[in-house]
């Protein structure tokens, strides 16, 4: 096993993969900013870098700066989490000639699922199910025209190069495409210095849901159920939950083999995520992306499965075989994970501030993956994920219930939250149903 481990990230998820190492016998270390420099990732690990200033350009992706870290530390392995670093092929490819190990999965891996529409044609390529859209990206607006008059509207105009959901555009007529293209092209020049554009078909009532994948160090790849991701605000995760209210045992077989071939597709090692749309009318689904990292909601596939994925990611990355039997993955119960955000819960504009209360809920079925603790600050920097609120049931009616009051019982002053939010969420009648899909935020509001 690995014995030293730099975390190339912060907040809650720094802290998650320190947790394991910690737990594991491994040395952990983490780098931080200026302004991190009082985070309880940082007090908790083995040894810690300050690696620049607040601007993360300056710190978490100054590539020389962690290697210099990882370098000074004596650190043996490398673990980017999520964001940041984390699908830059070519700081994957840095840290393996620097001789230290990437946990993660392999460069050219990265490089093919990071361009949404050589990846989209891979995975056609491999029978995995795509939906109507380009092939190359439309290299001007006519191109652009050309393509969705014969996709048919609405359709999605969404940047090649983006994630997160970001860079993603609707537009439900000529007209609108022709102000979406040029919108979508100028943010994807200025945020991934790629303004390469794609257009696909637009579902106006749609699923999101993914699934878990693990590339082995023998070469297989496995799947870990799926996850349920519609509840979302400007095409961002709020909660996600396993398995799937909408997903029948006939649907979820064909999205597991899909998402087994989506990976062995590429050679894929390590953890990641294939994201899909499903179209609830039709119970068909289409390829969206590929996450080339471990998800933030992975949570929810751990407590389902009975998994440590950091553990697995490891364990992968030093060439040893996972802790479960492949063959028998077998889930239980329910999980739901409520991502608890400084922002506004009506309009989710962020709120930074100081934190002057912070009690986080126990009980049975409750897990609390959080960055923060009363007296830290939460500044406007970075993502305004403060903790991940896990909790499991028998069945989603518990889980659901306990969610209800480890929500009421979250003790949180200071910054804006979005705790309110999801006393609204928890008692909305089409939630509760389960037959829910990515537009019942706006609903809501």
């Amino acid at each position: 096993m690995i014995e030293s481990l730099l975390v190339a990230n912060r907040g809650e998820i720094a802290r998650r993969i320190i947790r394991t190492a910690k737990r594991l016998g491994i040395r952990a270390i983490a780098v931080h900013s200026e302004a991190d420099a009082d985070l309880p990732f940082v007090v908790e690990a083995d040894e810690a870098v300050c690696v620049g200033p607040a601007n993360p350009a300056q710190s978490y992706r100054n590539v020389e700066a962690i290697l210099a870290a990882a370098k000074a530390t004596g650190a043996q392995a490398i673990h980017p989490g999520y964001g940041f670093l984390s699908e830059n092929a070519d700081f994957a490819r840095t840290v393996g000639a620097a001789g230290l190990i990437w946990v993660g999965p392999g460069a050219d891996a990265i490089t093919a699922m990071g361009d949404k529409i050589n990846a989209r044609n891979l995975m056609a390529a491999a029978g995995v199910p795509v939906a109507p859209g380009t092939t190359e990206p439309a290299a001007d607006l006519a191109a652009a025209v050309a393509a969705a008059t014969e996709i048919g509207y609405p359709v999605m105009v969404k940047a090649a190069a983006g994630g997160g959901g970001m860079g993603m555009g609707v537009a439900a007529d000529e007209a609108a495409l022709r102000t979406e293209y040029d919108q979508v092209r100028a943010f994807a020049e200025r945020m991934f210095g790629d303004g390469s554009v794609l257009i696909e078909r637009y579902f106006p009532r749609v699923r999101h849901v993914e699934v878990q994948i693990l590339g082995l160090a023998d070469g297989r790849v496995v799947a870990l159920g799926e996850r349920e991701c519609s509840v979302q605000r400007r095409n961002q995760k709020l909660v996600e939950e396993s398995p799937s209210p909408a997903v029948s045992p006939e649907l979820r077989a064909r999205f597991l083999a899909a998402a087994v071939r989506a990976g062995e597709a590429v050679g894929y090692r390590n953890a990641g995520t294939v994201e899909c749309l499903l179209d609830p009318a039709t119970q068909e689904f289409f390829f969206l992306e590929m996450n080339t990292r471990l998800q933030v909601e992975h949570p929810v596939t751990e407590l389902v499965y009975g998994v440590d994925l950091v553990e697995e990611q490891l364990r992968v990355a030093a060439g040893l075989p996972p802790t479960f039997d492949p063959d028998a993955l077998t889930p239980r119960g329910h999980a739901v994970e409520l991502r608890i955000n400084a922002e506004d819960p009506k309009r989710f504009l962020p709120g930074p501030g100081v934190i002057r209360t912070w009690v986080e809920p126990t009980g049975e079925g409750v897990r609390v993956d959080s960055g923060y603790v009363a007296g830290n600050t939460v500044t406007p920097f970075y993502d305004s994920l403060l903790a991940k609120l896990v909790v499991t049931g028998a069945d989603r009616a518990e889980a659901l219930a306990r969610a209800r009051t480890a929500v009421a019982d979250f003790e949180l002053a200071g910054p804006k939250n979005n705790l309110p939010f999801f006393v609204e969420l928890l008692a909305n009648e089409e939630f509760v149903s389960g037959d829910y899909d990515t537009g019942i935020v706006g609903r809501m509001r």
